[in-house]
């Protein structure tokens, strides 16, 4: 016979094969290991009584139970069992399935639930822990993490196996967590054993989206600047945010300890646009210009000459940042040598908004026109129509456009054809911010509310309300929000007074790790 090979793949989950033979298919796989935990049951009773169990009998005397023991004892036997016994034994197999189902037909309820208690014990096997380990990982890999979290509760063997590390990994990339945890050892546990760093990361990130969800919120840190100003946009990278402000400053604050480390300035206007990668800041100005800080020295690198009114809107991809300005044109930019590198011409109005994937640039403007556009070649590839009003938001994830607009609608578009999939309804006012992961949206309104959508459904849902102003009713507002993985920063504040200028810093990842 042929040597089995097992190995783990990194993408796929195990690829068991035989040596010279073709790698078996999933169907093909669970089929085997059914007929082989079949095949080392057989040969388990088989061992245990030196026959392969052939009558019910038979197979209760390989489990350790007499095949004589009666479980009825209400009174003697009736008269004739023995020939009804050996009548039913002369029969065929055929002849013996028609006869248990006219039997079966003619019993009481209880009688059919006294034969449930005595035969299905006698097939109740762990037939996990009969499989070669390769090949039960590789059924494990089938199941949910939550039911691995309860069957690793089922004995040793079984959260041995239920905590292989390879076995994590790949639930974890299903999710799109891309990095384990170190994990350290826990004294209760068996020498040599260690939690699956990958499964610690599953659970975390599933403590993390259950505390945005209905976890309790701790006391936020409040974070306070720019003094009375309006905090005109916001970013923020790992533990570093970025507030820029009509006060023509930008401010670099720690999320760890609210600190203000920094303010960057050099700009002659209000700031209205910024974008931020590791420690570099880009900023959009009234000046018309665009300036490249270093936030850990706080100094300009690049001053960006070019656009001849306000840098309303700007986007960063890798080394490249896309501007939109008031003067109806976007720009592409080079980081590192500040040179403008396309000139893109088409909207009629101001543009509002823009995104870029580093191969598509898409923008909204204040002529209620979404475009997309080929960089490289300066050309409009679609104008999607069907605002009735300007727009001032847009998600852009490669596939679809998402954009928000005056007119209380949010649209969903198709970046190939042009063609609206879907028109979100609801809001009640312009969709200021927006945020889209997968075909999640999350949605932020003039109307003071926040909404998740579904973009492939059209629907959507109230999940909570994270931060609410008691000055809200009386002109408090949030201005600007931006989510990561563990964190909610919103910018608040009002124009009247109500509501003093703040960032309020939420956080979703209470673990030990994380701090």
């Amino acid at each position: 016979m042929d040597q089995t090979s097992v190995t783990v793949g990194p993408d796929h989950g195990p690829d068991i094969s035989y040596c010279g033979s073709r790698p078996w298919t999933r169907h093909q796989l669970l089929w085997g290991a059914e007929l082989l935990s079949l095949y080392l049951y057989c040969g388990v009773t088989q061992s245990l009584t030196g026959t392969t169990p052939t009558t019910f009998g038979d197979l209760r005397a390989a489990n350790g139970h007499s095949a004589q023991r009666r479980r009825v004892t209400s009174g003697p036997p009736p008269s004739g069992l023995q020939d009804w016994l050996h009548t039913f034994q002369a029969w065929s197999g055929p002849e013996r399935l028609l006869a248990l189902d006219e039997l079966i037909d003619s019993c009481e309820s209880n009688q059919v639930k006294h034969m449930m208690q005595v035969i299905e014990p006698q097939f109740q096997r762990d037939f996990i822990s009969l499989l070669p380990k390769e090949l039960a990982l590789y059924v494990l890999t089938f199941l949910e993490p939550r039911d691995l979290m309860h069957a690793a509760q089922t004995c040793s063997y079984w959260r041995i196996l239920a905590e292989d590390n390879l076995l994590w990994r790949e639930k974890c990339r299903e999710e799109g967590i891309e990095e384990p945890l170190v994990v350290k050892r826990r004294k209760t546990l068996k020498p040599g054993f260690l939690h699956s760093p990958w499964k610690s990361a599953y659970v975390q990130q599933h403590r993390i989206e259950s505390n945005w969800r209905t976890g309790d919120i701790t006391s936020p840190k409040v974070l306070k600047g720019h003094d009375d100003h309006v905090i005109t946009c916001l970013q923020f990278c790992g533990d570093l945010i970025v507030s820029g402000s009509d006060d023509n400053t930008l401010k670099v604050w720690s999320a760890l300890t609210g600190k203000c480390l920094r303010t960057l300035v050099g700009h002659t206007g209000g700031v209205w646009s910024s974008q931020m990668s590791g420690n570099i800041v880009i900023s959009g100005s009234t000046d018309r210009t665009l300036k490249v800080w270093d936030a850990e020295s706080g100094e300009c690198v690049h001053t960006l000459y070019g656009h001849t009114s306000t840098v309303r809107c700007i986007h960063l991809h890798d080394k490249q940042v896309v501007s939109g300005s008031r003067d109806a044109t976007l720009r592409l930019w080079d980081v590192d040598s500040g040179e403008c590198l396309h000139v893109l011409t088409g909207h009629v109005a101001a543009v509002r908004c823009v995104q870029y994937d580093g191969r598509r640039v898409v923008s909204g403007g204040y002529d209620f026109m979404v475009k997309v556009w080929d960089p490289e070649t300066e050309t409009c590839l679609h104008t999607l129509q069907g605002h009735t009003n300007r727009v001032y938001s847009l998600q852009f994830d490669g596939a679809y456009v998402v954009s928000g607009s005056l007119d209380t609608s949010i649209r969903v578009w198709d970046v190939v054809t042009g063609g609206c999939v879907h028109t979100l309804t609801g809001h009640q006012s312009l969709t200021s911010g927006m945020e889209l992961k997968n075909n999640i949206l999350v949605s932020g309104n003039a109307d003071s509310t926040v909404r998740v959508w579904d973009i492939r459904t059209g629907q959507w849902e109230w999940i909570r309300d994270l931060v609410a102003l008691q000055s809200g009713g009386s002109g408090g507002v949030v201005w600007r929000i931006r989510a990561s993985n563990t964190r909610l920063v919103a910018a608040v504040g009002s124009r009247n007074g109500t509501e003093e200028t703040k960032l309020v810093v939420l956080d979703f990842d209470l673990t030990d790790t994380h701090k």
